[in-house]
């Protein structure tokens, strides 16, 4: 019946059928492609200004220039609570998923939690440090409840995983993302810095709803197909679900109200206990699938494959994105505010991510194709190696403008520049390959929810950055950089030395 209906809304489709298409796509992808813009539009302008609007008010936000209005907390702080938003926002898109599957279907769930996120952006906009962490829950949960669904429903345009159209159709979605988040740092990014935290919050919120109501406008034009519950929960199941959620919500009440009642409550009993499951459950995960017993020894030996990956991806992503704290700080207080005699705000240089990845990205799909013709493509396991040295090397390239720094002067842009293009590359040889090799290791009856396990290397990454700052790591002292560029490098190292020992485990995934 899957089949038929995408079949139909192809034939509506079709030119030739008289039907209107999106750069010969079907018109739907229009709707879930400006859905995707302004989301992470809303998404990266309200990351640019995160870690500059906690620190804004308090000694570390005075010492960068900040003006004032935020939170007045360190930067420490700051990184720690930055890196947890980021990691639930990737623990939740399992949740999400499950919501689209089981409870509302792609659909409805994404309208929804596109609300959601705009109210958590308004929230945000209220002055005060409830507020504040209202507003970021709710982002993290709508972020999640969004990212499965709306490329679930990307696939439902298209005839099946044959439809010739299907892979140019998930290109020009991915473009989407970076479309948004280039052009954010520009507008909410140069209005929060410059103007007002709380504005640039407020044009977040705009951002997201401006998405949502063309997401309603444009939603006939998406497959009916988004609107089913595949797998609904029974009367029982759900209220289980219900049972055991309100159980687990009351424990936490209670647990937190008697810390707070009794002077212990501090910032650090709720990232810790985060920080702590954003690396139990990807664990918790693993280990299940891999001690499943209905798993063939072929699909055992291909996980054990994957737990490489997994681990290398980890790495990756904890250096990775300190790009939004780590990097963001430093472009802040430390580096010039122009280049050729033209002033701009630090947030802009959240744009150079997604402007490489635009325009390097159809570079690499080249290149592997190119090499893979003369049968000189480098395995995943090298691509991954290549991934975690390119990393490392960026972190090692940024202890030279630190150093330079260090006596308070304003290092050259240039410096942030080529840090953010040499961890893009590395991100070309990490990201897409992680996510096809997901695909293809992935064991037959967890295929739907390997895609989730995939996210939460992000979130054990960031995890362990949380926890390195809360412990007392200056994650802004060259020290401390030149170990994690150090490890980064030697895990590039460890999986290019092991890269036979994966192979094999892979078996006929190469």
């Amino acid at each position: 019946m899957a089949s038929t209906l995408t079949k139909d809304v192809a034939q509506q489709e079709n030119p030739a059928n008289g039907g209107k298409t999106f750069f010969g796509h079907p018109r739907g992808l229009a709707t879930l492609f400006m859905t995707e813009i302004w989301e992470r539009f809303s998404f990266y302008g309200m990351r640019a200004l995160l870690v500059y609007y906690l620190i804004s008010g308090g000694a570390d936000g005075a010492k960068e220039g900040l003006h004032t209005g935020g939170l007045a907390m360190t930067a420490a702080a700051a990184s720690s609570i930055y890196a947890v938003y980021q990691a639930m926002v990737y623990l939740l898109a399992m949740p999400g998923g499950w919501f689209g599957d089981r409870v509302w279907g792609p659909r409805k769930t994404v309208a929804i939690s596109g609300g959601v996120i705009m109210v958590g952006h308004l929230t945000l906009a209220v002055p005060g440090v409830p507020a504040f962490f209202v507003g970021l829950l709710l982002v993290a949960i709508g972020s999640g409840l969004l990212k499965s669904n709306i490329s679930t429903m990307v696939g439902h345009l298209y005839d099946g995983p044959e439809d010739p159209r299907r892979d140019g159709g998930f290109t020009v979605f991915y473009m989407g993302i970076n479309l948004g988040g280039f052009v954010a740092p520009f507008v909410i990014g140069t209005v929060g810095e410059t103007v007002s935290w709380h504005l640039g919050f407020v044009l977040a919120g705009v951002g997201m709803g401006l998405g949502v109501l063309q997401f309603l406008l444009g939603t006939k034009h998406l497959n009916p197909q988004s609107d089913v519950v595949p797998n609904p929960l029974s009367v029982q199941e759900r209220n289980a679900s219900l049972r055991k959620g309100l159980l687990w919500l009351g424990v936490g009440v209670v647990f937190y109200g008697v810390v707070a009642a009794t002077g212990h409550f501090t910032l650090n009993w709720v990232l810790i206990p985060l920080a702590l499951l954003g690396l139990i459950i990807p664990t918790a995960v693993l280990v299940r699938i891999k001690r499943d017993k209905r798993l063939s020894d072929a699909e055992q030996a291909k996980m054990s494959g994957y737990i490489w990956f997994f681990v290398a991806a980890a790495v990756f992503w904890m250096i990775y994105d300190q790009g939004g704290s780590t990097l963001a700080v430093f472009a802040k207080g430390s580096t010039a505010g122009s280049i050729f005699g033209l002033s701009f705000p630090a947030t802009w240089f959240q744009s150079l991510n997604p402007l490489f990845i635009m325009g390097l990205a159809p570079v690499f799909a080249w290149l592997w194709l190119w090499l893979a013709r003369k049968n000189q493509e480098p395995s995943t396991t090298v691509k991954f190696g290549l991934a975690l040295v390119a990393v490392g090397a960026s972190f090692f390239v940024f202890v030279i403008p630190m150093m330079m720094a260090t006596d308070g002067s304003k290092v050259s842009p240039m410096w942030l520049v080529s840090i953010y293009m040499v961890q893009t590359i590395g991100e070309l040889c990490l990201s897409p390959v992680g996510l096809s090799a997901t695909t293809k290791l992935a064991p037959a009856s967890y295929a739907g929810q390997m895609m989730g396990v995939w996210f939460l290397a992000v979130t054990a990454g960031d995890c362990i950055t949380s926890l390195l700052s809360i412990g007392g790591a200056d994650l802004s002292g060259t020290s401390v950089i030149a170990v994690e560029a150090a490890v980064a490098a030697l895990a590039g190292i460890a999986v290019y030395a092991c890269r036979k020992r994966i192979v094999a485990l892979m078996g006929s995934v190469h």
